[in-house]
């Protein structure tokens, strides 16, 4: 039985910043006393990126399979062809392709149990979307892989002082109003709680849910989806004992910093949460699919074309992934083997006290 957590990360675009990101976080040579990181991707590119980037401690072991991976070192599974050619800030089909092969190679191995928990560096969307692959990103490839009528993912993103989530994600603002009803809104609420609970260890998560409209809708003048399905939806998940509050205006509420009375908070929609979360947060967000049953974190910018292949990418949101990553699996561990098994433990306890009172 392995006693290493095993961290599988995958390369991206590596038209982007991900082999740099990736590279920098792992330069540290006491991050392999933490845990056993294994790269998806191209150690041809990864060792081209290490001498671009002059960075001579930085040192890997090709393994054939994550199940061969070395304890102690940083690992990379070679899953591209040979010749690929790295253009930084120019997008390629090519890179593209190889982003989603990468992915695919390390679920392959999330199902298998040779890694842990799973970060993916960013991607392009479009040079990913193929007939092969047609999600708008990685949360709904994930839903689709490991996901079930009980499972659902849910994006959230955070540091150490927010946890945002979202009722919908990669949609067109024009599609948004339609996506926001009663039972959608109940379900996220539903699932970040559930989160909160299970991976964040907060035994009574306080949610915030944010209004669609601005003003909170103006009692119906600016919307009807407060009135007719986001208040419903948190009057449904009181009566169901979760403790939500809202909606609220989401300006005034990032504005006054209402943000720091809860445990999690709630968006209608992408850019709401996500642009204050960013502005607050920098480079310290880490993006984390909750509600399936494997941990995935990311850092939560893009490819950063502008500065690819010009040894200017921050790695600190890349490494907050990894470490806050396993956080959340060594959280989920515990919280499971606490909930596991309630009754027999009621039992022995029932036992023991009736030993005692006699």
């Amino acid at each position: 039985m392995r006693n290493d957590i095993r961290v599988g990360i995958t390369h991206g675009d590596f038209n982007g910043v991900g082999y740099e990101v990736i590279i920098k976080a792992l330069a540290d040579e006491e991050f392999t006393d933490l845990c056993t990181p294994v790269i998806f991707g191209s150690a041809e590119l990864l060792n081209q990126t290490r001498k671009n980037l002059q960075v001579e401690n930085f040192r890997f072991t090709p393994v054939r399979s994550a199940a061969d991976a070395q304890t102690g070192k940083v690992n990379i599974v070679d899953v591209c062809p040979k010749g690929l050619e790295m253009t930084p800030g120019y997008p390629s089909p090519e890179a593209g392709e190889a982003a989603v092969t990468a992915l695919e190679a390390a679920c392959d191995a999330l199902e298998s149990g040779d890694i842990d928990l799973l970060v993916t560096a960013p991607i392009n969307k479009k040079t990913t979307n193929s007939e092969r692959f047609s999600f708008p990103g990685h949360t709904e490839y994930l839903e689709a892989r490991f996901g079930a009528d009980d499972a659902k993912a849910t994006m959230i993103l955070f540091d150490d002082t927010m946890r945002v989530a979202l009722v919908t994600t990669h949609r067109a603002i024009k599609d948004v109003a339609g996506a926001i009803t009663r039972e959608a809104v109940k379900e996220k609420i539903e699932c970040l709680d559930a989160a909160l609970r299970q991976d964040f260890r907060f035994d009574k998560p306080r949610i915030a849910v944010l209004s669609l409209n601005p003003h909170n809708g103006d009692n119906g003048l600016l919307g009807q989806e407060e009135i007719n399905e986001i208040s419903p939806a948190v009057a449904d998940c009181v009566k169901d004992g979760i403790l939500a509050f809202g909606p609220f205006a989401a300006d005034g509420f990032f504005g006054t910093a209402d943000y720091l009375k809860y445990d999690g908070i709630l968006a209608m929609y992408h850019d709401q949460g996500l642009a204050p979360f960013k502005a607050l947060a920098k480079e310290y967000g880490v993006n984390y699919t909750a509600g399936l049953p494997y941990v995935r974190t990311s850092p939560d910018h893009g490819t950063a074309y502008n500065i690819a292949g010009k040894n200017e990418a921050d790695p600190t949101s890349m490494r907050q992934a990894i470490y806050k990553g396993i956080d959340l699996a060594r959280n989920r561990r515990m919280h499971r083997e606490a909930t596991a098994n309630p009754l027999p433990k009621a039992k022995i306890d029932r036992r023991q006290k009736q030993t005692e009172e006699s």
